[in-house]
């Protein structure tokens, strides 16, 4: 007998690559299923510009002289203001919702009074608010859930590739066993009910296969071989024979195996089920389970539903609540009780939880999200670095083996994770985009394993390395890795319609800029260009309308809310944009020294390294990795 994890591990590195196979299926049919290759979105959501209240639509500079001593009366008659419903798309022309409640009308109700200014794009969901077109909707061995249906489908994915169920015989054996439906009033003496094998058959279909339960085969050598036999000719991904392991004179479970394939285990030092047999045929594993019932469950358990579970890129575990600590502020109404979905990872000793973005209509944030977190009514809200306890959405070992990175975003993190998932053991990581500043000072307290920064010192023109000696010397020792470089420039709509050509279109009249937020990388790069070419913030419309992802800008050029952002090239191919390049960056990974010794992190710096990650990369367009593991610096 040997050792239970030293089982496990013959056991699981023996079928280590041993997968279930893929098909298609409809996306309305996949739940409970799991991702075979990565899906990306083919629409964006909403596909129009939404009224996300009931109210009235208006064009939000028609408002601004509205106050409660100078009430404002609309027009409904002439068009100037416009009713609309929840979900209905906004009128040509109307930029905002003002809702129904803040409105009174006129007698004749042809005018409609407020007493308070609507900003732009108040109570409105912009196109791609949720999802944007061909942004990484699920990565490879993603398991689908009820709202990640609705996600698939909003995104236009008619039809998902997922790893087939796989096929399971059950096999009992044994002279003493009989059907329950061939002696319905009374059990003969010496007969025993055979049970187990529905037993199984369920926790077979609870780790996501497919079992099918054999006739019920005596114990006779021949007849055991030829039901093996046949459970190989059927496909079989995996073949139990039930209450065939003891060492008893009947039992030829054992033999059958060493002659028809390999043990490669018999006998476990737990209890119950020590007579446990793990055996191989033909590239099959094939097991003697116990045949006490509470014995053939723990086999099953820690044995047969990792490895099914496996064979279709799903992870193993329970979800239990969990005490962890909040990575941010978390500001909440009082007087409610608000749910907030958050992604978690172990950092040192510490569970971090950290929020992903608020939003009834967003269904990704529950897709995304690994934990819940209840904010009682009476609470005001949580403070960074206050102890919290969170639900958890998936299993703790996900959570355990959940990366956070926060900083910089980039297209390339979405590569990075699928391959985490893809890998053997599978990683998970969970990205929040505040900046490559947030970044820093987010490695800085400890509250990442990771970040993502590319930020230009406009003096030495170098990138990174004199944040990181200002913010992080003398308090956190990390190492500075490159990623990519890419070409970062002005995204316009498409064919270029006002004739962008450089930055000093940007002080136009007609030009409506999207920046991004104040200590991002892509900000301090625009600022230094504004400075070169002798150029004020304040001449630029919209320098102060903010979004924190290259996407996120794109989706505003192409809606028609700018005319311009800065942004990398592959945000721009992605949504059709034009492209006006401005200079090639080099976006760098920030690790500190005590996670890089962590499986995880260097499962992520072998990735990063590889030929397969660096031809995903370039194939988005406006990458370059030539140097991509490199060795930048060490604080």
């Amino acid at each position: 007998m040997v050792g239970l994890e030293e089982a496990k591990a013959i056991f699981f590195n023996h079928f280590a690559h041993k997968q279930s196979g893929c098909e298609l299926i409809r996306s309305e049919n996949a739940a409970g299923r799991v991702t075979a290759e990565p899906v990306f979105a083919r629409f964006s959501s909403p596909t129009f510009h939404a009224a996300a209240m009931d109210g009235i639509a208006v064009r939000a500079e028609d408002t601004f002289s509205a106050s409660d001593n100078t009430p404002l009366a609309l027009d409904l008659s002439s068009g100037q203001a416009e009713f609309i419903n929840t979900g209905q798309p906004l009128p040509e022309g109307k930029n905002a919702v003002i809702m129904i409640e803040n409105v009174i009308l006129d007698e004749d109700e042809n005018k409609a009074i407020i007493r308070a200014p609507a900003f732009p794009w108040q109570h409105v969901r912009k196109v791609g608010e949720d999802i944007v077109a061909t942004e990484l909707l699920f990565p490879t061995h993603h398991f689908i859930t009820p709202p990640d249906i609705g996600a698939l489908l909003a995104a236009g994915i008619s039809q998902v590739a997922v790893t087939k169920r796989p096929k399971v015989v059950i096999i009992p054996t044994g002279s003493e066993l009989v059907q329950l439906d061939d002696f319905p009033m009374e059990v003969p003496a010496g007969k025993t009910i055979e049970s187990n094998s529905a037993m199984l058959a369920a926790m077979a279909k609870e780790a996501g296969a497919d079992a099918e339960i054999t006739p019920i085969v005596p114990d006779q050598y021949d007849q055991i071989k030829e039901a093996l036999k046949k459970a190989l000719k059927a496909g079989a991904d995996l073949i139990i024979l039930n209450a065939g392991s003891s060492a008893g004179s009947a039992d030829f479970t054992v033999k059958v195996i060493e002659e028809m394939g390999k043990v490669l285990v018999h006998g476990v030092t737990i209890m119950p089920g020590k007579p446990t047999i793990l055996g191989e045929i033909e590239g099959t594993p094939v097991t003697g389970n116990p045949g006490y019932p509470v014995s053939a469950l723990i086999s099953f358990e820690q044995f047969l539903a990792p490895l099914l579970k496996k064979m279709q890129g799903m992870d193993h575990g329970d979800r239990p609540l969990l005490k962890a600590v909040s990575g941010r502020n978390l500001p909440s109404k009082a007087g409610i009780e608000e749910f907030r979905r958050m992604v978690a990872g172990r950092i040192g000793n510490d569970i971090v939880a950290l929020p992903v973005k608020k939003g009834a209509g967003a269904i990704t944030t529950m897709t995304r999200a690994n934990a819940m977190l209840r904010i009682p009514a009476h609470s005001e809200g949580i403070s960074a670095g206050q102890k919290i306890e969170i639900e958890l959405l998936r299993p703790r070992s996900q959570i355990e083996k959940t990366i956070l990175c926060i900083g910089s975003h980039d297209l390339s993190l979405d590569i990075i994770h699928d391959f985490l998932r893809k890998g053997s053991p599978p990683w998970y990581m969970a990205a929040t985009h505040v900046g490559s500043l947030g970044g820093i000072t987010a490695v800085r307290d400890g509250l990442c394993h990771l970040a993502g920064t590319h930020l230009l010192d406009p003096e030495s023109g170098k990138y990174n390395v004199t944040y990181l000696e200002r913010y992080l010397k003398g308090r956190k020792k990390a190492r500075l890795y490159t990623l990519v470089y890419r070409e970062q420039g002005f995204m316009v709509q498409p064919g270029n319609p006002k004739g962008i050509k450089g930055i000093e279109d940007l002080t136009r009249d007609d030009i409506a800029f999207v920046n991004r937020q104040a200590g991002s990388g892509t900000r301090v790069l625009l600022d230094h260009e504004l400075k070169k070419a002798g150029i004020s913030p304040s001449e630029i419309k919209g320098y102060d309308n903010e979004e924190f992802t290259h996407m996120a800008v794109a989706v505003s050029v192409l809606s028609g809310k700018a005319d311009a952002g800065l942004g990398i090239l592959a945000a721009a191919r992605a949504l059709g944009l034009h492209f006006i390049p401005v200079t090639e960056e080099r976006y760098d990974l920030l690790i500190p020294e005590d996670a890089l010794n962590l499986p995880s992190i260097q499962a992520l710096l072998d990735i990063i390294k590889s030929k397969e990650f660096r031809k995903r990369v370039e194939s988005l367009g406006g990458y370059s990795t030539r140097d991509a593991g490199k060795l930048v610096a060490s604080i």
